[in-house]
């Protein structure tokens, strides 16, 4: 075929190949995810992927910024009036904005429980796209309405992506390790069978030092964390 016959190539774009870079990292793993790669099922060379994304960092960014976009979140400056006709169960009115910021923070975990490479990588991230900015944005929201002052909710926001995304990449980095059953089977015998006059704390929390599943284990981490972020000043006044 002459390449007066070949098909147009689609033009390069930045979305187009974060959206590659998605399918990628979903049917083979982030670690497929190269700029080589990348730029192979686009029909080009390296270098032209550069014009759009920086570098490898910039591309993990940009998709977590894309699987943000299907993320459920408060509709933008949502205040308590409006949301009295969603009732949270178990949740009393003046208490919905933190039943829905855990449930937000506890999606946004779930989310990358999916992707533990991923997860991993935004550890070490500082997004910026325009999904990333609006989910801090809801956040921010959120603790406003419940009441948090400024400078607590903003500090709170690195602690409350930090608790989920680090949750997400252990729990990702455990489920691919070969002995990690075995690792958790030996540590939890260890506590149980730790003598008592030798390790008093840890024979007085034995039986709950386990208790609980994941899911409950996550939530009670996020509402403590909010409890704290609601209470705590940022500085110690004199």
């Amino acid at each position: 075929m002459s390449r007066r016959d070949r098909p147009a190539k689609a033009p390069l774009s930045r979305a187009g190949a974060v959206a590659v870079a998605l399918r990628i990292m979903r049917e083979e793993g982030l670690e497929k995810v190269t700029m080589r790669r990348l730029a192979a099922e686009l029909d080009t060379g390296p270098a032209s992927l550069y014009v759009y994304v920086e570098n490898v960092a910039e591309l993990h960014g940009a998709i977590l910024d894309e699987l943000l976009a299907d993320l459920p979140r408060p509709a933008a400056g949502a205040g308590e009036q409006q949301r009295a006709e969603m009732p949270r169960a178990g949740a009393a009115p003046g208490e919905r904005w933190r039943a829905e910021l855990i449930e937000l923070m506890c999606a946004y975990t779930g989310m990358l429980f999916g992707y533990p490479s991923l997860a991993r990588s935004v550890l070490t991230l500082r997004p910026s796209g325009p999904h990333y900015v609006r989910f801090v944005d809801a956040i921010l929201g959120l603790l406003h309405e419940g009441g948090v002052p400024v400078g607590q909710a903003a500090w709170g926001v690195d602690l409350l992506l930090q608790l989920g995304t680090a949750s997400a990449a252990e729990h990702g980095t455990r489920g691919e390790l070969v002995d990690a059953e075995d690792e958790a089977r030996l540590f939890a015998m260890a506590l149980r069978e730790a003598s008592g006059p030798e390790h008093p704390n840890v024979a007085r929390a034995r039986d709950e030092l386990f208790s609980g599943t994941g899911p409950q284990r996550l939530r009670w981490a996020f509402t403590a964390l909010i409890a704290g972020i609601e209470s705590v000043a940022t500085a110690v006044r004199e």
